[in-house]
């Protein structure tokens, strides 16, 4: 899913009249990088929040689009409400929205830049989401049939990651969506979360087909890409004139309701060989190599397949 044009295009036009946001946006990064995880605010000002919105938005919004497609279709339910936690501009809501057609849609945000501009980006995409300027600490005293939180619990110290799934799954009605970064600082949160959402009942949903334990030894982590398109801001920004960039990303998904998880899930990119293709698998048994020979009916759906997909 694109990017919309309509905010990157107010972004650009907002960034033309600041000076100073190439070196806000580095450091923005640094900080990121640096002291995620410590529970501090990383936003200095409206510069910052430009710099946000230029730069990671798009990459938020197409890992967020990519992890609910990927959930989505394992879930038959209807959305009706949606309750974006740790919001920041809002992306995930953004995706929620496109995705399901739902018009009630809450976000939680603790900065009130972030609230600002989120809510004139969403208008000029037709949306009117409803702001809560709150941190997921102080309780979020609301519900919805999707939850999303993407990219919020590596912001926490790892005190306040046990409360905030527990708030996260409370206000969850039927589905909850968590993304983090595709790194293993990230897959080693979201295994801690899989551990006890499972124990508070959850039913995973997404990626994994796994049911009891992730089957992956310690130092090894899996993680999905989105590929995201970069306008002309977002390439001064970055300093280079890739026309896109990936952005890795790890994702699980939990439902009230017991649903139909994949059969298999593609951990790594292909081995295209002639006449045959060797796919890294997660299963309900474990861990699997597969190799498909052109002889097997599932060989054009293997060479058609990529990282991250079902199979």
């Amino acid at each position: 899913m694109e990017f919309p044009y309509e905010i990157r295009e107010y972004v650009e036009e907002l960034a033309a009249k600041r000076d100073g946001l190439p070196r806000a946006a580095e450091l923005l990064s640094e900080r990121y990088r640096g002291e995620s995880g410590g529970g501090k605010p990383l936003l200095n000002g409206s510069l910052d929040v430009l710099a946000y919105a230029a730069v990671r938005m798009p990459a938020t919004f197409g890992a967020a689009a990519k992890a609910l497609e990927l959930t989505l279709s394992h879930f038959t339910g209807d959305i009706a409400s949606v309750l974006d936690v740790g919001a920041g501009t809002g992306a995930a809501s953004l995706a929620a929205y496109f995705l399901t057609g739902c018009g009630d849609i809450t976000c939680v945000e603790r900065e009130q830049g972030m609230i600002d501009l989120g809510t004139e980006v969403s208008k000029r995409c037709g949306a009117d989401f409803r702001w809560i300027k709150r941190d997921v600490g102080s309780g979020l005293k609301r519900r919805a049939d999707l939850v999303v939180s993407a990219y919020c619990l590596n912001e926490m110290t790892a005190a306040g990651r046990r409360a905030a799934l527990e708030e996260l799954w409370r206000a969850a009605d039927k589905l909850l969506v968590i993304i983090e970064p595709g790194t293993p600082a990230g897959f080693s949160q979201l295994k801690q979360a899989r551990e006890l959402l499972t124990e508070l009942g959850g039913n995973i949903a997404a990626p994994c087909p796994q049911i009891i334990g992730c089957p992956l030894t310690e130092g090894d982590w899996c993680h999905f890409t989105a590929r995201i398109a970069r306008g002309r801001l977002h390439k001064r920004l970055k300093g280079g004139e890739a026309p896109y960039e990936d952005e890795k990303f790890g994702f699980i998904a939990f439902s009230r309701e017991q649903c139909s998880p994949c059969e298999a899930r593609i951990l790594r990119h292909p081995k295209v060989e002639s006449g045959k293709i060797t796919l890294k698998l997660c299963t309900a048994q474990g861990i699997e190599e597969r190799v498909v020979t052109k002889k097997s009916p599932r060989f054009k759906a293997a060479r058609k397949s990529s990282s991250g997909e079902a199979f």
